[in-house]
């Protein structure tokens, strides 16, 4: 059976769940892999969850990084092969990877070497807190390179229309990282367990094996990776390009990423169990999130190609069924964060005295689901067009307006409650407004003149 999708030709829906659906189950299994790890550490106890959760803030901030070279690659590859440029395909492949690498080395170097000062701008009150959150943040970033190699891994294939190999290779990921948890943070027999650090081994250990998962099955690619050459240097009008196009979107990341590391300084100042809490409800409701960031890969690639193609008509169609099927799944994951807050935030974390907080975040959050499923849908295509930098501008002035939202209603009667209000209303301003301007800008596609995208 082909693994490649062909996005050109045949029924849109059809074309765009064939696609999408693996990466849809990817991140499921993404985020089952995230709460395994969240599940494991819970039954250590709220303060192993906030260390876990300011390390794992700049483990975050990584995927900003990275977002340069998989957004450039992704989009350049897609055009090239939606106009039949096999070669050109290539060439943009090498860059993204040898971008990747690099980033890795540095920013990898950073986080070893800066711990101390990078865990302690969270204010963060608990000295072993402070001591585990270093120990998880020098692992998990300081061999960031798997990581990042599976995002622009995942981001070219993609582009090719193969989404199946991403899927697979994460669910080896996910098992592995399921089995090794409990043996790592808690340890066998006469094995002791590394608590936090356990938990940080499993994750890199994981990555490392999806990586290779990767490495074996596009050694057999005869359509882009059999082209691509890591150590042979990609010319510069093609890096060029693709910074062009990744830079908005890694910068968007990065400052969404630092917002949300400011306001975890403010979470912090109502105690370390606040932090354990947006941890636990950040990972909880990634259900919508990473679902729809996943789709939102689809019909990057779906636009991106018919873009190439020229199809500017299919363009539209496959974005407003994108769309209409995230909307409808961020209602139902509406429905769960509002109905059953407290028998799912109680899987993560035990202690009676943090469950109320945690259900008051996952229903404050569950109002706003289906809005952000439609904003990172519609992200997707703006990107796939090309046009990152209009997306990172809407988006990096709506949520920096959380920083000073969340001050507000946060030194109200509303308290923490009040931040996690600055989040929900945010994304639903950002959902209604990124959906106005893809309908803008699809309403000028068949009339394109290339001053038009930014």
């Amino acid at each position: 059976m082909n693994k490649k999708v062909d996005l050109l030709k045949g029924h849109i829906f059809t074309s765009l769940t064939e696609l999408a659906f693996p990466i849809m189950i990817s991140a499921l299994i993404q985020m089952a892999y995230n709460l395994t790890d969240m599940a494991w550490i819970g039954i250590a106890g709220a303060p192993a969850v906030a260390a876990v959760g300011a390390g794992g803030m700049y483990v975050w901030l990584s995927q900003g990084v990275v977002a340069l070279a998989k957004m450039g690659g992704q989009v350049k590859v897609a055009h090239a092969l939606g106009g039949d440029r096999k070669e050109e395909a290539a060439v943009y492949a090498s860059g993204a990877l040898q971008l990747g690498l690099l980033f890795s080395v540095l920013f990898g170097a950073l986080c070893v070497f800066g711990a101390k000062p990078l865990i302690g701008f969270f204010g963060l009150s608990d000295r072993l807190i402070m001591e585990n959150a270093r120990a998880y943040l020098r692992i998990t970033c300081g061999l960031i390179v798997f990581s990042f190699m599976n995002v622009i891994l995942t981001g070219i294939l993609t582009a090719m229309g193969d989404s199946r190999t991403p899927l697979k290779a994460n669910t080896i990921g996910m098992v592995l990282n399921m089995i090794l948890d409990p043996f790592l943070i808690f340890g066998a027999g006469p094995v002791k367990g590394f608590g936090v650090s356990g938990a940080a081994a499993a994750t890199v250990i994981a990555q490392a094996v999806v990586t290779l998962v990767f490495l074996n099955a596009v050694r057999k690619d005869r359509l882009v990776f059999d082209k691509v050459r890591l150590i042979k240097k990609v010319p510069a009008d093609y890096m060029k390009s693709m910074i062009r196009i990744g830079f908005p979107a890694s910068v968007q990341n990065l400052i969404y990423t630092s917002i949300s590391m400011i306001i975890t300084r403010f979470v912090a100042e109502f105690g370390d169990t606040a932090v354990a809490v947006l941890r636990v409800g950040g990972q909880i409701e990634s259900i919508s999130w990473m679902t729809a960031d996943g789709f939102a890969g689809a019909i990057n690639s779906f636009v991106g190609q018919n873009y190439g193609a020229k199809q500017y008509t299919r363009v539209k169609k496959g974005y407003f069924t994108a769309a209409a099927v995230m909307f409808f799944w961020g209602l139902f994951c509406t429905f769960l964060l509002i109905a059953f807050p407290k028998q799912i935030f109680g899987l993560f974390i035990h202690e009676a005295d943090v469950i109320p907080m945690g259900v008051r975040y996952l229903v404050i959050l569950g109002v706003s689901q289906m809005f952000m499923c439609v904003e990172l849908t519609t992200v997707g295509a703006l990107s796939g067009l090309g046009k990152t930098l209009l997306s990172s501008v809407i988006s990096i002035v709506f949520t920096s307006a959380r920083i000073p939202l969340a001050m507000f209603l946060g030194s109200t009667a509303l308290g923490l409650d009040g931040i996690w209000w600055a989040f929900s209303i945010s994304s639903i301003l950002k959902g209604i407004l990124f959906f106005l301007c893809f309908i803008i800008v699809s309403r000028r596609l068949d009339g394109y003149q290339e001053k038009f995208f930014l």
